[in-house]
């Protein structure tokens, strides 16, 4: 019963955080992005009250003209997307790759047009985009990439980690996130400029700390009018759970692949794609796809099958951004999102997508059940069919 149990705090999580309440301060909040730019070898972040409010701290600081758009997956979630109605943004619905549930830059080229001046990619579940062509592209055409990496702590592109691949790269540190704060966020910044004007949006007390030429620093004390700075005992948990993300990301993904290997020996049945160039993360599921043709089985007669014999899998099917009536609702945009007519690749997704658990500790014993279990459904699948 505990083998997905998340987030997992012990002894050292639970000292420091008494001895915050012990002597209340705000030096956990420094700490935290000191180690934050120690891990990823970066100069420019802000912790923040959950990763929304990073997200929406660099939409803010694009400063972008009214009506910009910007591009989007529509298979993903609503946080960074319905912020941009708060300056003026459009959101551009784009179709995804299917076998990774990613952005298909193929697609974005589609829907260009003179007003398009950002992309923003999110790292489905833990697999990374294809940052390499995205920030080819982005260049190509003088896009901002602006990263929601809000499912791929610890996640690498070519050796470069997630988050330092765009311009600016938001993160929630959410309770079921890899790294787990309960609640936080934390954002990343390669400008100066960037990285004042997002500090500004949310941080009253902090303008006076930028450079004596800064544009900003007359904002100390009203900032832009909101207060977004993360909670003392989230940025302890996160600065904690930092120092074991790696282990944790590398032990998890190996217990994986020792279940995913063997299970997609199976017609039909395939784990999201990943290049061989890319290291993945896991965020709260497994995700697989069932190509019913292939399979010879329909998915839902093989997650039938799979839950008779004590498999712990449901069908995936994910809400597409589009479809969700705020978005097509004029009073409150100043401009509507563009709808897509079509989206194939989130169709496919929605299609084929099976989801099984994550597991956070050493689990021999299920993967062993889970595979058996998977090659006997596969073996009476003409039966079952």
């Amino acid at each position: 019963g505990a083998a997905a149990k998340w987030p997992l705090y012990g002894p050292e999580e639970i000292e420091a955080v008494t001895a915050l309440l012990q002597n209340p301060s705000y030096a956990p909040v420094a700490e935290l992005e000191e180690a934050w730019k120690a891990f990823h070898d970066c100069t420019l972040v802000k912790a923040h009250c959950n990763g929304t409010s990073a997200l929406t701290s660099m939409l803010f600081a694009m400063d972008l003209p009214e009506g910009s758009e910007v591009l989007v997956a529509d298979y993903s979630t609503w946080f960074p997307v319905v912020p941009m109605r708060f300056f003026g943004l459009v959101p551009v619905f784009t179709d995804v790759n299917p076998h990774t549930m990613n952005i298909d830059v193929e697609d974005c080229k589609k829907r260009l047009t003179p007003r398009t001046k950002a992309i923003m990619p999110v790292h489905w579940f833990g697999v990374p985009c294809d940052m390499d062509d995205i920030c080819a592209f982005a260049e190509e055409h003088g896009l901002v990439v602006l990263e929601d990496a809000s499912h791929a702590h610890g996640a690498k592109v070519q050796g470069k980690y997630i988050g330092n691949w765009g311009h600016m790269a938001g993160f929630s540190l959410q309770m079921g996130k890899p790294l787990p704060a309960i609640e936080g966020g934390m954002a990343m910044f390669k400008d100066q400029g960037d990285f004042e004007r997002a500090v500004t949006y949310g941080n009253y007390d902090l303008p006076n700390t930028f450079p004596e030429d800064s544009p900003y620093r007359k904002y100390q004390g009203t900032a832009f009018g909101s207060k977004l700075r993360i909670h003392p005992v989230a940025a302890i948990l996160a600065r904690i759970q930092l120092g074991k993300l790696a282990q944790n990301n590398e032990e998890g993904v190996a217990q994986m692949k020792r279940l995913n290997d063997r299970i997609t020996q199976l017609p039909g049945l395939t784990a999201q794609y990943v290049r061989p160039d890319m290291d993945r993360v896991y965020y709260s599921k497994n995700l697989m796809l069932i190509d019913e043709a292939k399979a010879g089985i329909s998915r839902e007669a093989a997650v039938k099958a799979l839950q008779a014999e004590g498999v712990d899998v449901s069908v995936f099917t994910w809400t597409l951004l589009h479809t969700y009536p705020l978005m097509s609702e004029a009073k409150y945009w100043r401009h509507l999102p563009v709808l897509p007519e079509a989206v194939p690749g989130c169709d496919e997704a929605n299609r084929q997508a099976i989801q099984l658990p994550y597991w956070t500790s050493d689990q021999p014993e299920l993967i062993e059940q889970y595979a058996a279990a998977f090659e006997k459904v596969w073996a009476n699948r003409d039966k079952l069919a």
